[in-house]
C-alpha cells in the first residue's frame, strides 16, 4: 500500500523583516527576492513530503498583487495541493504583516518540484490526502494545471 500523508504535514510558514539589501532601486521588496523565498519554502514543503531530495521543476504560476517595502514584516507560508507519482506541487502565498498581526496579501506561487534519489533520479512520492473542501479545490485545481502543464511540454511551449 503506498504511503500517504496530509496537506498539514509538510506545510511550512516562514517570516522575513525587509531590510535594505532586499529593496530594488523603487523602494520595494525586489522581486528576485521574494522568487529565491517562495524556491526555498516550496523545497521545503516538497522534502517534507516526499521525505527526500526535490529539486524545482517549474514556478507554474507568480503574480505580484502589491508591493512591499523596508521594515515591512513578509510571512510566506507553503502547502502542498497535488501530487503526481513524482512530482508536487505546492502553493506559496506572500503577506505582508501589520503590526496588529492582519495580513495582507501580495503573492500568489504555483511550484512544481520533483523528488529525486541520490542519483538525480526521479522518485516516487507519498500519496496526498485532502481533508477540506479548500483542500478538495486546491487538489482539483492542480489537476487541471497539471493537464495544462502536460499540453504545454507536447506543444514545446
Amino acid at each position: 500500500m503506498k504511503k500517504m500523508k496530509r496537506v498539514a504535514d509538510s506545510r511550512t510558514e516562514q517570516t522575513y523583516m525587509l531590510m535594505h539589501r532586499h529593496i530594488n532601486g523603487y523602494g520595494r521588496l525586489f522581486g528576485g527576492q521574494l522568487m529565491s523565498w517562495i524556491d526555498e519554502i516550496a523545497g521545503i514543503v516538497g522534502k517534507r513530503h516526499a521525505e527526500s531530495e526535490i529539486t524545482t521543476a517549474a514556478i507554474d504560476n507568480l503574480n505580484f498583487k502589491a508591493g512591499a517595502f523596508l521594515n515591512d514584516t513578509l510571512v510566506l507560508i507553503g502547502r502542498m495541493t497535488y501530487v503526481g507519482r513524482t512530482s508536487m506541487e505546492v502553493r506559496v502565498d506572500t503577506y505582508v504583516e501589520a503590526l496588529d498581526g492582519t495580513r495582507r496579501m501580495i503573492n500568489r506561487a504555483y511550484v512544481v518540484v520533483v523528488a529525486i534519489d541520490h542519483d538525480g533520479k526521479a522518485k516516487e512520492i507519498p500519496g496526498l490526502i485532502v481533508e477540506t473542501e479548500s483542500e478538495r479545490a486546491e487538489w482539483e485545481g492542480g489537476e487541471r494545471r497539471y493537464q495544462l502543464r502536460k499540453k504545454r511540454r507536447q506543444e514545446g511551449y
